[in-house]
């Protein structure tokens, strides 16, 4: 059986592919650059995350076709992703895909000369030579001010055009990133809520079989 692809996760594994090409189709907006700048630094003092967030996905018209909520948790180069029965671990060598309505997990290799994305280059530099940006101002969200910054890929090939990305002010996190689709499809990715520097074990970023009777383990390394 094959397993399942999973959906677009927070802008974490499969929005912002990476690439190298050098940002040279135009100038990005320096003021925009100093915030993601702040961003990248203050989450590189973190020495674990924890963060949960919610996925809407709207078609062309803007209407609703489904909500999701997952977690991601993050140690170092270590990562798992949960969401709508769905997971993907790594333990910084190893990546297992597992799909619960198959019971199928897939196990790969992690190879950091492919440029693979994981959620910790995405809290950080993805930005620097993947996209134009700037800054389009600041708004309030509830209690908080946020800047917005929009990216458009250097890549006119990828799926989609623009990325809206909000920036709280206050604490420098991102709450928001939207992104739109050439179909027209957006896809909203918020994040509720965030721990830093808790206490995660090694064992929660490796997948263990033995907590999955019957699974199907699919070895491709």
């Amino acid at each position: 059986m094959m397993i399942k692809k999973l959906l677009p996760l927070i802008f974490l594994l499969t929005t912002f592919a990476s690439f190298s090409q050098s940002n040279s189709l135009g100038k990005s907006d320096a003021d925009a650059k100093t915030i993601l700048d702040n961003v990248s630094a203050k989450f590189k003092t973190y020495k674990t995350v924890e963060a949960h967030f919610t996925l809407k996905i709207e078609n062309s018209s803007g209407k609703a076709m489904g909500t999701k909520t997952g977690v991601v948790s993050m140690k170092g180069s270590q990562y798992r992703i949960s969401v709508s029965g769905q997971e993907i671990y790594s333990d910084g060598t190893n990546i297992w895909t597992y799909d619960k309505s198959a019971n199928e997990v897939q196990l790969t290799k992690f190879d950091p000369s492919t440029n693979t994305i994981t959620p910790q280059k995405m809290f950080t530099n993805f930005y620097d030579k993947d996209f134009l940006y700037k800054l389009n101002g600041e708004s309030k969200q509830g209690n908080k001010i946020v800047d917005e910054i929009e990216l458009t890929p250097v890549d006119k090939t990828k799926p989609f055009f623009k990325v809206l990305v909000d920036v709280d002010k206050k604490t420098l996190a991102i709450t928001n990133t939207k992104v739109f689709q050439k179909t027209g499809d957006r896809y909203t990715y918020t994040i509720t809520s965030m721990k830093t520097n808790t206490n995660l074990p090694d064992a929660l970023f490796v997948f263990n079989a033995k907590n999955y009777p019957k699974v199907e383990v699919i070895d491709l390394r």
